[in-house]
């Protein structure tokens, strides 16, 4: 139904939706808030901070509107509202038989970063995370392949890892969200005056690999998408792996926060980042638990 509706009124319906859900102030806004928090610092308002939260909930739900109309969007269209930085030292690396690795954060809109890469002529391998109940998770697979990428489960799949390695070894491109930590296990970093974990998986692949580890930025302006390809970042010296890849995914991090910080309402993240928030979260469950409900 939606590709079939007129633009402007899908659109306004979707805007529609994330004032909806800005309004009555519901888990996702509050989860936006709590880490557009952050970015603002101690001294913002909470008028600073619900204006930006209305701004963060319609790009988020402009992403959405966006998944659904993406397959069927004209190829010229896509190209000619696409503004790009960066992308010629990517492409030159894949010319040259090195692997990339794109770490992006959650950011504007990466569905359509990945449908204007692959009509360039790139194959571009990306992870999804297991959803549930699993026909869904197969719906968000067979969207994603349709814009031209190859889609590994995050967990339940075979060898998702040595997957990648491969790719990237092959000197092909492998595409990554890497701003939130889902599984737990990766290293704590600074990320706006706090701590909090960041997945290992894009400076590990890059350490085993060789392959370039490039952060990639994106946002929306009016109409037009952008991305921002940025300088790569080497893999850092030492001794113990575990203490370069934390350094890698510092450097990444600090990248991530810059970039975030420039267009701060086109960073869709409403899931627990910040340690703080988990440690929270956690004292709330425990109690809960404690008063048997």
């Amino acid at each position: 139904m939606v590709r079939r509706s007129p633009e402007r009124v899908g659109r306004a319906v979707f805007r529609h939706m994330a004032d909806r859900s800005w309004r009555t102030h519901d888990a996702a806004t509050r989860g936006l808030e709590r880490n557009l928090r952050r970015l603002l610092g101690p001294r913002a308002s909470d008028a600073q901070l619900r204006a930006l939260s209305r701004a963060g909930m319609r790009s988020y739900m402009r992403y959405y509107y966006e998944m659904f109309r993406l397959p069927a969007m004209d190829s010229d269209h896509l190209v000619r509202h696409t503004r790009q930085s960066g992308i010629e030292v990517l492409e030159g690396h894949l010319r040259e038989g090195r692997g990339v690795i794109a770490a992006l954060p959650h950011m504007g809109n990466w569905d359509h970063a990945g449908a204007w890469i692959a009509l360039r002529g790139h194959t571009l391998t990306t992870v999804a995370q297991r959803l549930r109940p699993e026909s869904l998770f197969q719906r968000f697979t067979a969207y994603r392949e349709s814009l031209g990428m190859e889609v590994l489960p995050l967990s339940g799949g075979s060898d998702t890892v040595g997957t990648l390695a491969r790719r990237l070894r092959g000197g092909g491109l492998v595409c990554l969200l890497a701003d939130r930590d889902i599984n737990g296990g990766g290293p704590e970093v600074d990320f706006f005056g706090e701590k909090a974990r960041m997945p290992s998986g894009p400076a590990a692949l890059a350490l085993n690999t060789g392959a370039a580890l490039m952060p990639v930025s994106l946002w929306y302006d009016g109409p037009d998408w952008n991305i921002r390809v940025h300088d790569e970042i080497p893999v850092a010296p030492g001794a113990r792996r575990t203490e370069r890849i934390r350094d890698t995914t510092q450097a990444l991090a600090h990248v991530f926060q810059d970039a975030i910080a420039e267009h701060p309402e086109d960073w869709h993240m409403l899931q627990t980042v910040f340690s703080a928030d988990h440690d929270a979260d956690r004292a709330r469950d425990l109690e809960r638990i404690e008063r048997g409900g």
